[in-house]
């Protein structure tokens, strides 16, 4: 079985527990042995680089340093967190904070990006058990999986494939939209409400536009918004909006079989059991 070290953040084990233990589950199931960093700290995701950059490098110096310790490439489902560590390595790597040894020996990864390769991929659809191919969706990478590039390492930061790619491997009609990276407005959730009800307002009508059913997420941040804020949305511009979200793990799940698939979707604050019923999927 293949080890790799697992760093959840704090988003996943609290508001956003459905991504981490679907997360686990599905690299159990496809025979990665996620072992999580021991003692981690906090990313600092958003507010620890407006505040310090100093601060910010330091507090996940320290989370590489573990993994470094470990001698295992880290995973990170987290798109937030995965871009402040990212943005460690690449300014411990340049030797700008000299306080923090770290040689490079590890690799940091993306969940997402690390399943996106030609074996995964066919492991993937090796271990499906039931095909997701009446389920149409779209996938929402948001803005900062893939960006900035030059942090991220992501070649395709503008128009991203992979986890389309990675749901059509258990059948997902994964369809084709211009508003793949566009900004949710995670950090302006308690500050701005009103400017994240519209940027999400316009994602919805832009997926059904493309003739989707359900939103595909890789973000706790984004799955957040898009979730969580789907009633206030619909009371506040008189609409009514039945868009399940999905971590693109829970879709995994789902077609892996996993008995655990049932009690993430329950803690959705849209219920997406409805939208599977009448898939015949649940």
């Amino acid at each position: 079985m293949l080890k790799i070290s697992y760093y959840p953040g704090c988003t996943l084990l609290s508001s956003a527990k459905e991504f981490d233990e679907s997360s686990r589950a599905v690299l159990h199931h496809l025979d990665i042995e996620p072992l999580e960093l021991p003692d981690w700290n906090c990313c600092g995701a958003t507010s620890a680089h407006n505040i310090s950059s100093y601060l910010a490098i330091a507090l996940n110096a320290r989370n590489l340093a573990i993994a470094e310790k470990m001698g295992l490439d880290v995973v990170i489902p987290c798109a937030a967190c995965f871009n402040r560590l990212k943005a460690a390595e690449k300014a411990l790597i340049k030797n700008e904070f000299k306080e923090f040894p770290f040689e490079g020996k590890i690799k940091v990864h993306n969940l997402l990006y690390f399943l996106y390769n030609s074996y995964f991929l066919d492991q993937i659809s090796k271990k499906k058990k039931i095909s997701l191919s009446n389920i149409k969706a779209v996938a929402y990478y948001g803005c900062l999986v893939t960006r900035n590039p030059k942090i991220t390492d992501i070649s395709e930061y503008e128009y991203p494939n992979s986890m389309d790619e990675i749901l059509k491997a258990v059948g997902v009609n994964c369809i084709p939209w211009a508003y793949k990276t566009d900004c949710c407005g995670a950090a302006l959730t308690v500050a701005r409400p009103e400017i994240v009800y519209k940027l999400v307002a316009r994602l919805y009508d832009e997926a059904i536009r493309a003739g989707a059913e359900c939103i595909a997420v890789a973000c706790p941040l984004c799955h957040a918004n898009l979730d969580m804020k789907q009633q206030e949305i619909n009371k506040t511009y008189g609409k009514d909006y039945y868009i399940p979200i999905f971590y693109f793990t829970e879709l995994l799940g789902l077609s892996f079989g996993l008995n655990e698939t049932r009690v993430w979707l329950s803690r959705h604050f849209v219920d997406p059991r409805p939208f599977l019923r009448e898939k015949r999927l649940y």
